[in-house]
């Protein structure tokens, strides 16, 4: 099986689904912030490993506390998901924070700051 092929692009898919369900229903960790998302996940094509990507909204003592939580409680995340998904291997997996929408958030926030900045200079020089 291909990195890019269908099949592996469905199983991405399909852990991503199980893991975010997993995380947001089943874990009971404290240090997990309840604002936490799977972005994405990449599955080798041998099924053996996987790289979830976590995003936190939140600050950086929150994000780092998450992805602590995550890796100790690993192991029962992995049991869920070789209960859940029905795979030859049950990858094992590593959890990678992603800052990709804190990233845009911030983004978004200054563009707005810009565009309220822009509007008043144009109000200001009608009068």
């Amino acid at each position: 099986m291909r990195k890019n092929s269908i099949k592996n692009t469905r199983i991405n898919g399909e852990v991503q689904r199980e893991l975010s369900n997993i995380i947001r229903n089943e874990i009971k960790d404290p240090r997990i912030h309840p604002m936490t998302t799977v972005v994405s996940v990449e599955v080798t094509p041998d099924l053996k490993y996987c790289k979830a990507y976590i995003s936190v909204l939140g600050d950086e003592e929150a994000q780092k506390n998450t992805i602590q939580g995550l890796k100790s409680a690993v192991s029962y995340i992995r049991r869920q998901l070789a209960h859940s998904i029905n795979l030859r291997n049950t990858p094992q997996i590593t959890f990678v924070p992603d800052q990709s929408i804190e990233y845009g958030v911030n983004m978004t926030r200054l563009i707005n700051d810009v565009t309220k900045d822009l509007v008043i200079e144009d109000e200001s020089e009608l009068e």
